[in-house]
């Protein structure tokens, strides 16, 4: 027969054996929701003011409450408080700790709520705040790319798809890109802060409450832009946690995507960039070795959070109306999302801006591969040949370049003629990397004109949004 420790029940009254120990070990969660404390203890003192307003608790009891809570919260963040796990989560250590401060006054705390809206309240006080810092993480990335971009100016690097030499572009086009993904990002970030601001307090265990309890009230105090308008579906509701697990791993794909260009770009064969060697690491046996350790671990870290989107779909998929054990284990994935971005991002932002591309390797290279053959295409186009026999004569001379092993640019008039028969030497102006980013107009292009408007665009979004 299973041994008991003897010790009471957390929520007593019913029960006639204590709980086993080893339910006790298995089912406490005090050993990751104890970073939820300040944001328990806020939800409790707005909830305190709440009851007053509503004549439940006397002022002089609810300045004793909130008074006892900001001592437990100052000697939680002092390493003074005693954690347990006979005291299965941080909401059960925060009440019985304010219980053994004041006795009765302290178990009127818990009137009018139930722990599972008091969870639900706290993991969104706690996720808002997340969203916040990751927000402003985001922007500092996008103001090292933007420096980065204003520093190489005017440099024209080789565009890739397929990872073949494609069109050239300049390098300030290429980091913007980046810039506009995680825009994006920021702005998932932003909507989901819409559903994830909405106040779950007072739905009670499932059904509500019958006492006369004011929510607003503490919709107001908390800074929650709604009420929870279904009692059942806000003491339960996960879809927040599931929503931003999703935003925080397309950031994190991002990250990776852009982690594994830069690592293939600063590798000898491209060349093109030089990392900050206090973001690199060396080889145990290779005296010869810097490698790009933290970007590959910032591609590889988006796996897990790829991980943490699918455990938390799987944990919610056969969960019933309302609250249910289950939904204790979405915090260990939610949390871990965050602090991975957090981490990722906090690295990532000053290894862009002490990286520098090098103009020498990026120029040596430039010509290579007939990056310009798209811009010859399309200089034939405008005088009038159809795209399709521009584009066939276009690659008959791309070919015969390849053959002779030279660029476009160094085909003689001759062998532009058998091609083209109306060739002409103010196509000449067409060829050469650098010409052919001159020559691009569409907006959104890398056409250098537009690319300046693009930064002047980008440096005033991100000025206002530090003000913001």
């Amino acid at each position: 027969m299973a041994q008991s420790t003897g010790s009471q029940k957390a929520w007593g009254g019913v029960f006639r054996e204590p709980t086993d120990k080893r339910v006790e070990a298995f089912s406490q969660s005090v050993s990751f929701d104890k970073r939820l404390a300040d944001d328990d203890i806020d939800a409790s003192i707005a909830h305190a003011k709440m009851l007053v307003a509503c004549g439940l608790l006397t002022v002089p009891e609810a300045d004793a409450i909130v008074a006892g809570l900001e001592e437990i919260r100052v000697d939680i963040a002092a390493g003074r408080f005693e954690f347990t796990a006979a005291k299965e989560d941080i909401h059960l250590h925060i009440e019985s700790a304010l219980t053994a401060k004041l006795g009765d006054t302290g178990r009127k705390l818990h009137t009018a709520r139930s722990r599972n809206d008091q969870v639900a309240t706290d993991l969104r006080l706690y996720c808002r705040r997340a969203i916040d810092r990751l927000d402003r993480g985001l922007i500092e990335l996008q103001r090292a790319f933007l420096g980065l971009a204003i520093r190489e100016q005017g440099l024209v690097i080789p565009g890739y798809t397929h990872l073949r030499r494609a069109q050239p572009v300049l390098a300030s086009h290429q980091l913007l890109a980046w810039c506009e993904k995680f825009a994006r990002d920021r702005e998932r970030l932003a909507d989901c802060r819409k559903r994830t601001n909405i106040l779950p307090l007072g739905s009670g265990a499932m059904a509500g409450t019958s006492l006369p309890i004011d929510r607003e009230h503490v919709q107001q105090s908390l800074g929650f832009e709604g009420l929870a308008a279904n009692s059942l579906d806000g003491a339960s509701d996960r879809d927040f946690v599931c929503e931003l697990a999703f935003v925080l791993s397309l950031a994190a794909v991002h990250l990776s995507q852009w982690a594994e260009e830069w690592i293939l770009w600063s590798t000898e064969e491209f060349g093109f960039l030089r990392l900050p060697e206090g973001f690199c690491t060396g080889s145990s046996i290779m005296p010869q070795k810097i490698n790009p350790d933290v970007l590959e671990l910032v591609r590889g870290k988006s796996a897990r959070m790829i991980g943490n989107v699918q455990s938390l779909l799987v944990l919610m998929k056969g969960l019933p109306t309302a609250y249910n054990r289950d939904l204790q284990e979405d915090k260990e994935a939610i949390f871990d999302s965050i602090d991975t971005l957090e981490a990722m991002l906090g690295v990532a932002a000053p290894l862009v801006a002490g990286t520098k591309f090098d103009h020498t390797r990026v120029a040596a290279t430039l010509e290579r591969g007939h990056l310009d053959a798209t811009s010859l295409m399309e200089a034939i186009i405008a005088e009038g040949v159809p795209q399709r026999l521009a584009h066939e004569a276009v690659g008959h001379l791309v070919r015969l370049a390849m053959t002779r092993n030279v660029s476009l640019a160094e085909l003689s008039d001759e062998e532009f003629c058998r091609e083209y028969a109306g060739w002409n030497g103010s196509l000449r102006s067409a060829l050469g990397a650098s010409r052919a980013v001159e020559r691009m107009v569409s907006f959104g292009s890398t056409a250098p004109a537009l690319v300046a408007d693009q930064m002047a665009v980008w440096q005033r979004r991100l000025d206002s949004a530090s003000e913001a």
